[in-house]
């Protein structure tokens, strides 16, 4: 199973791709960050966001996008743009026929650590243990998309574990 993570954002957008063969550990094939300039205009800034996730989408054939739902209360126009990035994706996702799922921060943070106030610092801790790596992921946004995609596998996991149950 291949899953893959989006934290939305206009001048960063996180991307992880995290793959769970059976009977084995999960393990992380991507983890990156597309970045857009601010003098790019907005229009170019969406396109070249979709151009790369959309050749993400391609390379990987995820079998679920996992993506963070937003909430802002501060800035109205950011929270427009990126809801804007999130709906790009959500088509690119539907247009594949990948299946999506939506987290808030405070769900990511209960599937990774069990406790929706967690911070960055525990969030990163518990992503190095989760996937053994050697090291943490300090960039913010790469190390939410990563999370968002554990959460997504975790769920997706639970999901297949509970209808076994009622098989039986």
């Amino acid at each position: 199973m291949i899953i893959l993570g989006i934290d939305p954002g206009l001048e960063r957008l996180g991307c992880a791709v995290i793959e769970k063969k059976l009977q084995s550990e999960p393990i992380m094939i991507k983890a990156g960050c597309v970045k857009t300039k601010a003098g790019l205009g907005y229009e170019k800034r969406l396109l070249l966001i979709v151009n790369e996730v959309e050749k993400i989408i391609k390379r990987f054939k995820p079998d679920l996008l996992a993506i963070e739902k937003i909430f802002f209360t501060k800035n109205q126009k950011t929270a427009f743009q990126i809801a804007e990035v999130r709906g790009a994706v959500l088509y690119l996702a539907a247009k594949k026929n990948t299946p999506i799922l939506e987290f808030t921060p405070l769900e990511v943070k209960m599937a990774l650590c069990g406790y929706g106030k967690a911070d960055k610092k525990q969030v990163q801790i518990m992503i190095k243990n989760m996937l053994k790596l050697p090291f943490v992921i300090k960039q913010d946004d790469v190390n939410d998309a990563v999370a968002i995609a554990l959460t997504g596998l975790f769920h997706k996991l639970s999901a297949v574990s509970a209808s076994n149950l009622y098989k039986s």
